[in-house]
């Protein structure tokens, strides 16, 4: 499978892709049915930049320099599919809320924290969840936790730098293997980090094909 098709010729990405449902809690939920690929990450690190780049649509995800703008869980899926039990889509592309956003209500970072949390510890069509780390700043003590987190929950995820196009080359591979090292001996991660820009377009293609084994599974 390669990153314009999927089995049965229908294409997955460089195919136009839709915003079909925000879910403020469970009880939200779309029914469970094609596979679900989620993104992680602390607020701003560039989840939605990122998924904009993955589908080629420059307004697909909402992107803002304001922290903690996302506060549902946002599902995308690939358009032109009729949601019968024969023609589902592929998959489908979950931006999470933000954690680590200081400022805004502890209520707030509460209830999102508890809806990101529930859905990632339930959700038996959740095939991988990706955690975006900002290059600039590495893994820090909130990525951590949630990494244990899904350690704990036996969920697979991997770990993906963003906006590396904001340190010098040398800086991206060293940070790349210290990536590596840091999470060798954790049970849930993937053995592999990928480097990216959303901006420059780097490491979008391998996260493409990172994404379709991952469906495969």
């Amino acid at each position: 499978m390669n990153d314009e098709t999927k089995p049965g010729g229908r294409p997955l990405f460089g195919h136009p892709w839709i915003f079909i449902r925000g879910v403020p809690s469970l009880m939200h939920l779309p029914p469970e049915g094609p596979a679900e690929i989620a993104f992680a990450g602390r607020s701003n690190v560039g989840k939605s930049s990122l998924i904009n780049a993955l589908v080629g649509q420059k307004a697909l995800a909402r992107t803002s320099n304001t922290p903690g703008r996302t506060q549902e869980l946002n599902y995308f899926v690939p358009d032109g599919y009729s949601g019968a039990a024969d023609d589902l889509p592929p998959m489908a592309l979950v931006d999470m809320p933000g954690y680590g956003y200081a400022e805004a209500p502890k209520s707030q970072v509460d209830a999102w924290t508890k809806l990101v949390f529930d859905y990632l510890r339930g959700r038996s069509t959740l095939k991988r969840v990706y955690v975006l780390i900002d290059a600039r700043h590495g893994i820090k003590k909130n990525d951590e936790d949630v990494l244990a987190l899904l350690d704990k929950a036996a969920v697979s995820y991997q770990l993906v730098l963003t906006k590396t196009d904001k340190i010098k080359p040398p800086a991206v591979a060293a940070l790349t293997a210290e990536t590596l090292e840091k999470i060798r001996k954790r049970p849930a991660a993937f053995p592999d980090v990928v480097a990216t820009s959303s901006e420059k377009g780097v490491g979008i293609e391998a996260l493409r094909s990172a994404i379709e084994q991952a469906i495969a599974r």
